[in-house]
C-alpha cells in the first residue's frame, strides 16, 4: 500500500458518479426554487417573487462520500445540519 492510496474502506468516488451527483443536486435546487416561487403567497398581481432557498439537503440516492468529495473540491459547500449550496463564483 502507497501513500496515495485511500485509507482501506474509504475509496474515493468515481468522477462519473460525482458528476451525476453533481447534476441530481442542480436539479433539485432548480425544482425547489421553482416550486418556492409558483406557490400562491407571493401575489399573482404582483408578478411574483425570487425564491429565498440557496441551500438544500443532499440527495440521498448518493452516499455522504460523493458530498464529502465534492465539498472537498470546492464544488459544493456544506452549510451544517445536512444542507448544502453552490458556492459564488
Amino acid at each position: 500500500m502507497s501513500e496515495s492510496d485511500p485509507p482501506s474502506g474509504e475509496e474515493s468516488p468515481a468522477p462519473e458518479e460525482l458528476k451525476r451527483a453533481m447534476k441530481a443536486f442542480k436539479k433539485r435546487l432548480k425544482l425547489s426554487r421553482l416550486d418556492d416561487e409558483s406557490r400562491l403567497g407571493h401575489g399573482a398581481m404582483t408578478g411574483g417573487n425570487a425564491s429565498g432557498i440557496v441551500a438544500i439537503m443532499a440527495p440521498n440516492q448518493y452516499p455522504q462520500a460523493v458530498w464529502d468529495e465534492l465539498v472537498k473540491q470546492g464544488r459544493l459547500k456544506y452549510l451544517g445540519q445536512g444542507l448544502y449550496e453552490i458556492p459564488k463564483p
